[in-house]
């Protein structure tokens, strides 16, 4: 913020009849207190968070999320015995045929090689994804009429 919007944040503040106004925009704190019976404003503080501070807030993060990393390692090889059905391309992964029709596969679902699992819609045409392989769905990974990039995993099969 400049010296320009900071003023005007406190004639506004002021002319507005609020007692307190606190504001947090990136880096930069501001208080603003006024008097109930003039409209001058009472304290202002205007405060600038050191970078030092910034760091070290980011450090806990990035401990918190570390040991929740852990986890999903875990799941990942506990699904190693299983096969990936991924995207082939970008677009808008559908489950099903239509609105009203039923999903082309559910969780426990036997498909068979060149079964269709689900659509992809990429530049309004709909391209049917089909398995390569014969097995049973173990999991779904993505949602119905959700997007889904190249590669990206959207079944686990059981080929057993």
């Amino acid at each position: 913020m400049d010296l320009k919007e900071i003023q005007n944040l406190i004639k506004f503040v002021s002319n507005s009849g609020v007692a307190e106004v606190k504001l947090e925009t990136g880096d930069v704190k501001i208080t603003i207190r006024t008097t109930l019976e003039g409209n001058s404003p009472d304290i202002t503080y205007v405060q600038q968070a050191p970078m030092q501070q910034a760091i070290q807030a980011a450090a806990p993060v990035a401990a918190v999320s570390a040991p929740a990393a852990a986890p999903v390692v875990e799941a990942a090889e506990d699904n190693s015995k299983y096969i990936t059905i991924k995207s082939p391309m970008i677009g808008t992964l559908y489950r099903k045929p239509s609105p009203d029709k039923p999903m082309f596969v559910e969780v426990g679902s036997t498909i068979n090689k060149g079964d269709v699992v689900c659509v992809v819609e990429a530049m309004k045409l709909f391209n049917e994804i089909e398995s390569e392989i014969s097995g049973k769905i173990v999991k779904v990974l993505v949602d119905d009429s959700s997007p889904v990039e190249f590669d990206q995993p959207l079944f686990l099969v059981d080929p057993s």
